[in-house]
């Protein structure tokens, strides 16, 4: 049976994202990522476009490594300004019926109340329609901005989202009963306390009284993305995440990414069915190869690939810059792009500038003719087993209106692509056809829930 894939358009409140030195480019709008318009045209654009959702990345530090500073990030726009993706979501949401909007947002460094209640408020806002991507932070200097005199340690930071998240879950699906708001007029009664509970959490890390302070929303928790790739990353993304961002360089680590957490996933209680996979992709296409080829030559010559060793050194804490271009790298990558950098742990430093010199070396990266994007695109899922995918841009908004225009059209007669949203669906229905707007009891958060058969699939 074809399988329909899904995809999101990936973005952030910045102006250079993953593809650095585009945003120098005359057709491209990054400058604009200040403007409301920006961000509510994007939205209308992905809807056009019939994507599951929007993903807006994230980071509460600066890229500082390479050549032990900051300032070649800051000259480059290289994630640094950075705005907060939170406040995008009601304004995109409002000129938009079925878009998704996955955020990003970390556990380490703030407290889960104030948190689950904005994800509450921008999961009633939208209708059903928000993930939470679930991070625990990789940049060194964001532990100074939140009072910290050192980073906190990585197997520490996922003891705290494991709490993190276990208080979340209590306040969104422990706190209030479904039926608590009765709003009755002539009783004079709008919410009955008797269906209202306090937490009262006591952790290592978090003590949280409640209850929460927002009732139920369409889908009480947030759809739980996550993007973790270390080893301990793949645990907590096995017992928690319901899509994963997959970080690998190769399709080869890619499907040891899918294997490794659905194995986990399964040991844990859940099914393997019960976690959807996404790859980042990076798509140039045309209608002629001709074309292609001048587009090719046109976006590239843009390309600046000290911004990638930059990102790079961001990643896995080596500043490229201090070694030796025969130098044999000393492998210590960072949480979430573990899986990705462990592809140069026995490379050289001239490997590593060779790869991001030249993106054709990038399994993940298509250019074509819309057939050909199309077929690169099937091969990719199916030799991989994903869901999905996680679409870059070059250009803003041009990558994703010639993906609207060009590929999207292809993907439907091939029976891969939605041809219309089903009405009033939340995200996780998207996701899940047929099992409902909230977690299933199986899931850690959805066995909390008061009152839980509705939720068994």
């Amino acid at each position: 049976m074809t399988k329909e894939l899904h995809f999101n358009g990936f973005e952030m409140n910045t102006p250079s994202h993953i593809n650095h030195g585009l945003w120098r480019h005359p057709e491209n709008n990054r400058h604009r990522y200040t403007e409301l318009s920006y961000w509510t045209e994007t939205a209308k654009l992905l809807e056009r476009g019939l994507f599951d959702a929007i993903f807006l990345a994230d980071v509460v530090g600066t890229y500082d490594v390479y050549d032990g500073s900051r300032d070649p990030a800051i000259i480059r726009g290289l994630q640094t300004p950075n705005n907060d993706p939170f406040l995008l979501v009601p304004a995109m949401a409002a000129v938009t019926e079925n878009l998704g909007f996955a955020v990003t947002f970390t556990t380490t460094y703030e407290q889960p109340f104030p948190n689950a209640r904005r994800f509450s408020t921008l999961d009633h806002l939208t209708g059903g329609r928000v993930a939470w991507n679930v991070v625990t932070g990789y940049l060194p200097d964001a532990a100074r901005n939140f009072g910290l005199s050192d980073q906190v340690k990585h197997d520490d930071r996922y003891d705290l989202a494991e709490e993190f998240l276990e208080v979340s879950y209590k306040l969104w699906e422990s706190s209030w009963e479904a039926d608590a708001v009765v709003r009755d007029a002539a009783a004079n009664l709008y919410t009955d306390p008797e269906k209202i509970r306090q937490i009262d959490h006591e952790g290592r890390f978090f003590t949280v009284a409640g209850p929460h302070l927002s009732e139920p929303s369409p889908q009480r928790t947030p759809v739980i993305y996550q993007a973790g790739a270390s080893d301990r990353g793949r645990v907590f993304a096995a017992r928690h995440a319901e899509a994963i961002f997959v970080g690998a360089r190769t399709p080869e680590q890619a499907r040891k990414v899918i294997t490794d957490v659905k194995e986990l996933a399964v040991s844990l209680g859940r099914r393997d069915d019960d976690i959807r996979f996404l790859l980042g992709l990076n798509v140039v296409v045309a209608e002629t190869e001709a074309e292609v080829k001048k587009k090719l030559d046109d976006i590239l010559s843009y390309r600046d690939v000290v911004g990638y060793l930059v990102h790079f050194g961001g990643g896995s804490g080596i500043d490229l810059s201090k070694l030796g271009a025969e130098e044999y790298i000393e492998y210590k990558a960072r949480d979430h792009v573990q899986s990705m950098e462990a592809a140069f742990a026995d490379k050289t430093v001239q490997n590593v500038v060779d790869f991001y010199d030249d993106p054709f070396s990038d399994p993940f990266f298509v250019h074509g003719t819309p057939d050909q994007v199309a077929d690169r695109i099937e091969e990719l899922a199916d030799s991989i087993g994903l869901d999905g995918f996680n679409l870059v841009q070059y250009l803003s908004p041009g990558t994703f209106e010639d993906f609207v225009e060009l590929v999207v059209p292809e993907l439907q007669k091939r029976g891969r692509y939605r041809t219309a949203y089903t009405p009033n669906e939340t995200l996780r229905e998207r996701l899940f056809e047929g099992r409902g707007p909230l977690l299933p009891e199986r899931h850690p958060g959805g066995s909390l829930r008061v009152g839980r058969n509705a939720a068994r699939a």
